[in-house]
């Protein structure tokens, strides 16, 4: 086997410029850019772009719908829970309120046929 051998400073700075060279014929080689290219890659990118902001405001679209439709919910909520309060109230009135006992309708019952039978007369 081999020693290494150490390069000098001339050896490196002679690699270092056959490897900028190699890089700039390669560089060279490339086939110019087309502009018809360029054009269809820009056109293309411009219709991603449109597409892609089509779907962040259907997007917020949706969730403005959501959260109307959410307020309109509670608000529906909100209306049944004050008609079940207020039919509870009623019925806690109406339950407050004496029941007539049969007698007492009787009493009732009589005492507006005895009105009706004196308007009469």
């Amino acid at each position: 086997m081999a020693a290494f051998k150490d390069p000098s400073f001339t050896d490196r700075q002679a690699a270092a410029a056959r490897a900028k060279e190699a890089a700039l014929a390669k560089l060279r080689a490339k086939p110019p850019v087309d502009e018809a290219v360029v054009a269809q890659r820009v056109a293309a990118a411009a219709a991603r772009d449109a597409a892609a902001a089509q779907k962040r405001e259907a997007t917020r679209l949706a969730r403005e719908e959501e959260a109307t439709a959410k307020r309109e919910r509670a608000a529906q909520a909100a209306a049944e829970a004050a008609a079940a309060a207020e039919a509870a109230e009623l019925a806690k009135v109406a339950a407050a309120t004496p029941k007539m006992t049969d007698e007492e309708r009787k009493a009732a019952r009589d005492a507006r046929y005895a009105a009706r039978k004196n308007r009469k007369k």
